[in-house]
């Protein structure tokens, strides 16, 4: 439930699905017990023809070269004038938001938060971020009403 003492999350103005699909690597995360155990976290969207996105997530269990651990679900735009909001599926009939609420232009960074503020990924195109960008993100979400004190990186190593 987003908190009513918050302003509304805001997502990014327009969202190009054409540019945003293909691999993102996880930079930071908040800690879900889904993601336990998670090392070199990464995610593939892919555009299907039946106007949904595949969503492939995997991670490394227990370790960088540990066993993979993959699920694959499916996303739908929800709001279609921006397409920053969308919700996601692993388990039918269950959806939850995905939000993409801070983009670069030239899509090779992306944050996707919830409006209750509880979920939050940073995502790459490269397995690695620039410090100077992760500080200008984590500003941003702190202006969004972020607690960024559970804010963890993604181990890698």
């Amino acid at each position: 439930m987003p908190d009513k003492s918050m302003p509304p999350l805001e997502t990014v103005a327009n969202v190009d699905l054409q540019r945003y699909a293909g691999t993102w690597y996880e930079i930071a995360r908040f800690p879900h017990r889904f993601q336990k155990g998670c090392y070199s976290t990464r995610a593939v969207y892919t555009l299907r023809e039946d106007g949904l996105i595949g969503v492939y997530n995997e991670c490394r269990k227990g370790a960088a070269d540990g066993p993979i651990k993959a699920v694959k679900g499916k996303a739908r735009v929800v709001d279609k004038q921006t397409n920053a909001k969308l919700e996601v599926s692993f388990f039918w009939p269950f959806w939850g938001d995905y939000w993409i609420i801070d983009l670069d232009s030239d899509y090779q960074w992306a944050v996707v938060g919830h409006p209750s503020r509880s979920y939050l990924w940073i995502l790459n195109r490269q397995e690695k971020m620039e410090a100077e960008v992760l500080d200008g993100i984590r500003l941003r979400l702190q202006q969004q009403g972020y607690d960024l004190s559970q804010l963890l990186i993604s181990p890698v190593d």
